[in-house]
């Protein structure tokens, strides 16, 4: 990969959506639109043909759907995978949970805003996985309920690596960390790596799905 901009290929049925997204990805001097489509199928054609670094994907589009673009484009049988962000209206926990399992790193709602958008392709880009706060807490504990009879695995973390999990699993990025515990960015990101090889898991959800599932934040309702 190059070092110039993050190439962008927006995918989504709404003319004044595209729009919209263009104008605020464009305006960001690492960021640059290469591509749009107004259904799935011509999704995957460009994403195939521009190879992009990542696809901005709507859910419910003609011809063929977001979900199953993203399988097709970030799913584990994708013979050159893509990064795909899934940006949708519609907040529905089998979305998020099939988005999820076909290979996207980031679900945000349209709602969420212009500046959750940039961060979730900067997200993307990084190997992390970035969902709308609005979502995060319902989805993971959905996902990480445990089984009645389970054990729980010993611990691997240290004090200062549980606290980084906490927040991770409320949605904090790295700076938010930092600023919490007194720490630099880069080293949140350096911990948070650590913590991801330790718990052997892919990102961020992973981090946030191990959090709830080992009982390490409150039940806040």
């Amino acid at each position: 990969m190059s070092g110039g901009p993050t190439r962008i290929l927006l995918a989504d049925d709404q003319d004044d959506v595209r729009s919209g997204f263009r104008l605020v990805l464009d305006s960001q001097p690492d960021m640059t639109v290469v591509g749009e489509a107004a259904d799935g199928a011509q999704a995957l054609r460009l994403a195939h043909e521009l190879r992009p670094d990542v696809v901005l994907a709507d859910i419910r589009m003609p011809r063929l759907d977001g979900l199953e673009l993203t399988r097709l484009l970030a799913g584990p049988e994708s013979e050159h995978p893509v990064r795909v962000v899934v940006v949708t209206t519609f907040d529905l926990d089998e979305y998020v949970h099939t988005a999820l399992a076909h290979g996207a790193c980031g679900f945000l709602l349209k709602r969420s805003g212009p500046a959750l958008l940039i961060e979730g392709v900067r997200a993307a880009m990084a190997g992390d996985a970035l969902i709308s706060p609005q979502i995060t807490v319902r989805l993971l504990r959905r996902l990480s309920a445990p089984p009645p009879a389970r054990v729980r695995a010993p611990d691997p973390l240290t004090e200062r690596e549980r606290e980084i999990v906490r927040l991770v699993a409320r949605g904090c990025t790295n700076g938010e960390i930092g600023a919490e515990l007194f720490i630099s960015p880069g080293t949140a990101k350096t911990h948070v790596s650590n913590i991801q090889a330790k718990l052997k898991v892919r990102n961020r959800v992973g981090i946030a799905s191990w959090a709830w599932q080992s009982g390490l934040l409150p039940d806040e309702g």
